[in-house]
């Protein structure tokens, strides 16, 4: 018996849809489409007068994202996309640090017995060589994440107008009278041998001993109620310390209380 074949009497929908997502190659043909019409240029085509900007703090460049700064970067995007959507002019100038710590570390390490007598001059090339190179790798590797941006003229903490920008500001501090010089504490690796910032600087959590120590009035004076038998309560966390003390300070505006 001759089977029938019923494929061709049924009325099924048809789409160009793909069945399959296959978002591999999707993912760089939609990436492909935003570049090749300008999308995001024409998403700043409004009233700049109604402008949101977020301020993009700039990551160090210093190797390939990590899933912190993909948490960052799409937060970000969310934002500026929303905005974006509800009317506002919301351009986002992503920007670089090539300066500082992480990119010195990264080229010491590939110098490694040479870094000691290595030629400054010849460190600062090497150093904005390995910038430039890994500010290009997670330049494709933000954009890989589908974040819009000024991506082709972003800020660079080493470019040159940056630096002279600083610069200016720095003078104009100087001439109103903000710049003094002073003495403060400043925290100093002696690994890396050059200070650092509050941020850079890395604790660990400890237990302290904590003690309270009684000290005797050696000559008591103002007031009847303390005499040579009088003792003051201190507590401190640095026992070790108290042998350099030379005093207790009391306050003459706080109460005390006498036990």
């Amino acid at each position: 018996m001759k089977k029938t074949d019923f494929k061709d009497t049924l009325n099924l929908p048809g789409t160009d849809f793909p069945m399959k997502a296959n978002l591999v190659k999707k993912e760089i043909d939609i990436l492909d489409f935003w570049a090749a019409n300008r999308i995001y240029l024409k998403m700043q085509d409004k009233d700049r007068s109604n402008a949101y900007i977020l301020h993009d703090g700039p990551p160090y460049a210093n190797g390939h994202i990590h899933i912190g700064h993909a948490l960052n970067k799409i937060l970000k995007d969310i934002i500026v996309k929303y905005k974006s959507m509800n009317g506002f002019y919301a351009p986002f100038v992503p920007g670089w640090d090539c300066h500082g710590l992480p990119i010195e570390h990264e080229v010491d390490k590939k110098l490694g017995s040479k870094k000691k007598g290595f030629p400054i001059l010849e460190k600062r090339k090497l150093c904005k060589e390995y910038a430039l190179r890994f500010l290009d790798i997670q330049r494709d590797e933000f954009k890989r994440l589908g974040v819009f941006g000024d991506w082709e003229d972003p800020y660079i903490t080493m470019s040159f107008n940056y630096e002279a920008s600083i610069v200016r500001e720095f003078g104009r501090f100087v001439e109103n009278g903000s710049v003094y010089k002073g003495k403060k504490p400043v925290r100093w690796c002696p690994s890396c041998i050059t200070a650092l910032a509050e941020a850079e600087v890395e604790y660990a959590d400890k237990e302290s001993p904590s003690i309270y120590v009684k000290f005797r009035v050696k000559e008591p004076k103002g007031t009847q109620d303390i005499n040579k038998d009088t003792c003051f309560v201190i507590w401190t966390t640095t026992p070790w310390t108290i042998p350099a003390n030379m005093a207790l300070a009391l306050h003459p505006d706080l109460p005390y209380t006498r036990v």
